[in-house]
């Protein structure tokens, strides 16, 4: 934690990003699914 520098605090910038971007996708992933369900449903 003591570790101020700027390469480390890019470091944890980049990951912060990859998580965010995660999420991001996993979410699409979930409506996506959820929407093609009701499509279903709504079809029959």
């Amino acid at each position: 934690m003591g570790d101020k520098s700027p390469k480390s605090k890019q470091r944890n910038q980049s990951q912060k990003d990859a998580t965010k971007k995660q999420d991001a996708s996993n979410a699409k992933n979930k409506q996506a699914s959820q929407s093609a369900q009701t499509v279903v449903k709504g079809k029959k």
